[in-house]
C-alpha cells in the first residue's frame, strides 16, 4: 500500500487574542484535532460555513500559517520542518489558487511577467525564449489568448484573472493544488467554466487537489471525497456520492437542505439550519454543533463525539449517527 501524497495528523491551530494589560488573553480555536489524507490524483473537498477553519487548514498545508500542534506530512516529510533545498522542492510541488483573483496578482506586472516570475525564481527555463514559450503554453492550457500577456490585471475580467492565477499555480508543474474558494468571487456562469477547467486540468495532469468551498453542491460536483467542517472540527468525511445519498451527520444534512432546488431555484422544503455559528473564542462544550442541532440530547453537551467509521470510507462525529431519527433523511442525488 502506497503512502498518501498529503497526510494531516491531529492538526490544531489556536490564535491568541490579547485583551489588555490586566485581562487574561483568550485563545481563538480555529482548527481542533483535524486529520485527513489526500492520495495522488485525488480531489478532497473541504466544505463548511465561514469560520469553520477551512482556509486555516489550507494555509497550514501550504506552510503559510503555523499549526499550534499536529503534523502535516507531504511525501512523508514534515512540511513545517523543511529547510533550504527541501523547502524549495515543496514550494514547487504544492501551489495555491487564491480566492480573490485580483488581490493575488501584482497590479504593476503584466500577465506575461506574472507567469514568468515563478519560472525565474525556481530556475525553470534556461533562456528568456524558453520561458516565453512556457508562458505561452500555460496561457493556452487555461484557455487564454496569448495577446493577454501584455495586459495588466485590471485590464482583465474576473474570470480571466482567475485563469491567470491558475496558470501561475501550474507554472512549476506541481503535484498538489490547494484551491481556496477559487470561484466564489466570480459570476455563476464564469464560476462553472473555471470549476470545469480545474477538473479538466486535474485529470490531464493527474493533480491532487484540496478544494475549499462553502458550497456543498460545487464541492460534491468536483471532489472525489468530501470532508465537512464545523467550528474547526471534522463532522463527516465520505466519498462525494455517499455524502449526498446517505449523509449521517445533522450538519451535513442541513447543508444539503440549503442547496436550491434546480426546478424552482428555492431552498429545499426540508428543515433548514437556524442561527449563526458560535464564536470560536468560546466554542460549545461537547459537540460544537449541538447548539444548532435539532437531534441534540443531553449527552451531546458532555462528550466530544469521536470521528468513527460507519461504513468503508465513511465516518461521522455524531453520537446519534446510527439513530433512525438522524438516518431518516430525504435522500438527494449528487449533483450531475
Amino acid at each position: 500500500m502506497t503512502s498518501p501524497l498529503l497526510e494531516v495528523r491531529r492538526l490544531n491551530v489556536r490564535f491568541p487574542i490579547r485583551r489588555g494589560l490586566f485581562r487574561a488573553p483568550l485563545s481563538l480555536h480555529a482548527v481542533s484535532d483535524v486529520s485527513f489524507h489526500v492520495e495522488p490524483g485525488e480531489i478532497l473537498g473541504l466544505v463548511g460555513e465561514s469560520g469553520s477553519g477551512k482556509t486555516t487548514i489550507g494555509q497550514c498545508v501550504l506552510r503559510l500559517a503555523d499549526p499550534t500542534s499536529g503534523e502535516i506530512l507531504f511525501r512523508s516529510g514534515n512540511v513545517h520542518r523543511l529547510r533550504g533545498a527541501d523547502l524549495d522542492i515543496f514550494r514547487r510541488a504544492a501551489q495555491p489558487v487564491f480566492q480573490d483573483p485580483y488581490g493575488s496578482l501584482d497590479p504593476r506586472m503584466h500577465v506575461g511577467e506574472i507567469l514568468a516570475e515563478p519560472l525565474i525564481i525556481h530556475g525553470i527555463g534556461s533562456t528568456r525564449a524558453a520561458r516565453e514559450a512556457r508562458v505561452a503554453a500555460l496561457m493556452q492550457e487555461v484557455g487564454l489568448p496569448p495577446t493577454l500577456t501584455q495586459r495588466l490585471p485590471h485590464q482583465l475580467s474576473g474570470g480571466q484573472r482567475q485563469r491567470v492565477g491558475i496558470a501561475r499555480a501550474l507554472a512549476c508543474d506541481p503535484v498538489l493544488l490547494v484551491a481556496d474558494e477559487p470561484v466564489s468571487a466570480l459570476d455563476v456562469s464564469v464560476a462553472a467554466q473555471v470549476t470545469n477547467l480545474l477538473i479538466d486540468l486535474q485529470r490531464r495532469r493527474n493533480l491532487a487537489m484540496v478544494l475549499i468551498a462553502h458550497d456543498l453542491a460545487t464541492v460534491g460536483y468536483a471532489a472525489d471525497r468530501v470532508m465537512v467542517l464545523y467550528l474547526g472540527r471534522v463532522m463527516e468525511v465520505a466519498p462525494a456520492k455517499h455524502i449526498f445519498s446517505a449523509p449521517r451527520h445533522p450538519y451535513t444534512q442541513a447543508l444539503i437542505a440549503a442547496i436550491p432546488e434546480p426546478e424552482t431555484g428555492l431552498a429545499s422544503a426540508r428543515t433548514l439550519l437556524q442561527g449563526d455559528i458560535p464564536s470560536p473564542l468560546n466554542p460549545p462544550s461537547g459537540c460544537v454543533f449541538r447548539t444548532r442541532c435539532r437531534h441534540a440530547i443531553a449527552a451531546c453537551a458532555e462528550t466530544v463525539p469521536p470521528l468513527r467509521d460507519l461504513a468503508p470510507g465513511h465516518a461521522a462525529a455524531c453520537l446519534r449517527a446510527e439513530d433512525p431519527a438522524v438516518m431518516d433523511f430525504a435522500m438527494q442525488p449528487a449533483p450531475a
